[in-house]
């Protein structure tokens, strides 16, 4: 098990990359280098021999093999990012780059997106070389950027120019998985992410004629492109389980003693209450309009307006999420993606995933650890373009009253001291027997 320094480390390592910037603006403006040395340093004191990889300067990832002792196993992926999201400081109740310990939580942005995940690696790697540890299969570990953003400059350059790295890997983990969901009467409940919906980032051009605002104007690009996306934010998009979804309600309908009809997913999610969340945005597909650009003047009709939708899809569902979109923009509007990447899944019976349940189990024996799908996306896409099949396992026992999902992107991002060592408990135990 994990040693005392161990302990130590992953609270200074969570503290001491919050300190470090990493603001993801997008448009590539974010310089990860700084943390990504940080994190190199600490695995090469570990005996590890990173390699630092920029597809343009200042915006580093990290990779490193720890050999196992079973040549002949597949090697696993263990990767985190350096970057994160950024935060205006006025909104907060601490500084969101001071990463302060208060009162037993490190608060800053990172604290759970994800520089407590990246700690936690670097933790149970070097307490491995403290005891002379080496896991059975290889571990690959990487730290990346971009992941708030494309990932171009991250594990998708990574994955396209660097595969050599990740030979042997088949299977990943990352983030957004086994952490604590209490449902509000007493249970708790610790997914473990065996999916993703796909991404699809839009952008929607209506096109017009263009003239005075006092005149009659059947051919409005602004007028045609509210109708669209009013459309798209009023749509019901039909119901589509994915394996894995049917998994988690399968499962979380018998931990509520539930009788388990997929005929009627809406009422099973009512009955399962506050638990039905952390299904709900993964039965269907969705679009939400976001952004909007139109006009320069108020008495002048613009010749074209533009609006972002972020989409999502299931996997197997593409085909209809782009069917329904060419029908609800109409004919006069155009759309494309800015930003598509695939929808993932991965089984909740393989030897991995057993070996996440087991080790969750064995520090909360009082949780459910169930399987679920992730309503959005992480760098799992781009490195399934090697044939590695990605899980969300970055582990935390969090307190009740502790909304760790609302904090992912939010306003005072923080996780609990006691949260970093069940997650640095729960990694070494499962790594060890990966």
């Amino acid at each position: 098990m994990a040693d005392e320094r161990a302990m130590d480390e992953v609270v200074t390592f969570t503290s001491d990359l919050i300190r470090i910037d990493t603001t993801n603006r997008g448009g590539g403006d974010c310089r990860e280098r700084p943390a990504a040395e940080y994190a190199a340093a600490r695995l090469a004191e570990a005996g590890l021999e990173p390699v630092l990889l920029e597809r343009v300067p200042g915006r580093a990832n990290v990779v490193a093999r720890l050999e196992g002792t079973d040549p002949s196993a597949d090697a696993l992926l263990v990767h985190g990012h350096l970057d994160v999201v950024p935060a205006e400081a006025a909104d907060w109740s601490v500084h969101p780059f001071s990463g302060e310990v208060r009162d037993g939580v490190v608060w800053g942005r990172g604290a759970v997106d994800m520089k407590n995940m990246d700690a936690m690696i670097l933790a149970v790697v070097r307490a491995w070389a403290r005891e002379g540890v080496r896991p059975r299969r290889d571990i690959v570990i990487a730290f990346t950027a971009d992941e708030e953003a494309s990932a171009e400059d991250g594990s998708g350059f990574l994955a396209d120019r660097h595969a050599h790295l990740f030979e042997g890997c088949t299977e990943g983990v990352s983030e957004s998985g086994a952490f604590t969901f209490h449902d509000g009467d007493g249970r708790q409940i610790y997914p473990i992410a065996a999916g993703e919906r796909g991404t699809a980032w839009m952008r929607l051009t209506a096109r017009g004629r263009a003239g005075h605002g006092s005149k009659v104007n059947r051919e409005n690009a602004v007028t045609r492109l509210a109708a669209a996306i009013t459309r798209i934010g009023e749509h019901q998009w039909p119901l589509r389980l994915t394996p894995t979804v049917r998994a988690a309600l399968t499962e979380l309908a018998a931990v509520y003693g539930i009788e388990t009809d997929l005929s009627d997913v809406d009422t099973l999610l009512d009955k399962l209450g506050t638990a039905g969340k952390l299904v709900e945005a993964t039965v269907r597909n969705s679009a939400n309009p976001t952004m909007l650009d139109a006009g320069y003047k108020v008495n002048v009709i613009p010749g074209e307006a533009v609006a972002r939708v972020d989409g999502r899809y299931l996997a197997g569902a593409e085909d209809e999420f782009r069917a329904t979109m060419d029908r609800l923009t109409g004919p006069d509007v155009d759309w494309e993606f800015e930003h598509h990447e695939v929808a993932l899944q991965a089984p909740v019976d393989s030897p991995t995933y057993l070996r996440m349940r087991a080790a969750v189990e064995e520090f909360a024996p009082e949780g459910h650890v169930v399987p679920y799908c992730m309503s959005g996306g992480t760098d799992a896409k781009q490195f399934s373009r090697l044939g590695i099949t990605g899980y969300g396992f970055a582990p935390l026992k969090l307190p009740e009253g502790f909304d760790y999902q609302a904090l992912f992107h939010g306003v005072d991002e923080r996780v609990p001291v006691e949260a970093l060592h069940f997650g640095v408990r729960v990694l070494d135990r499962f790594l060890r027997t990966a």
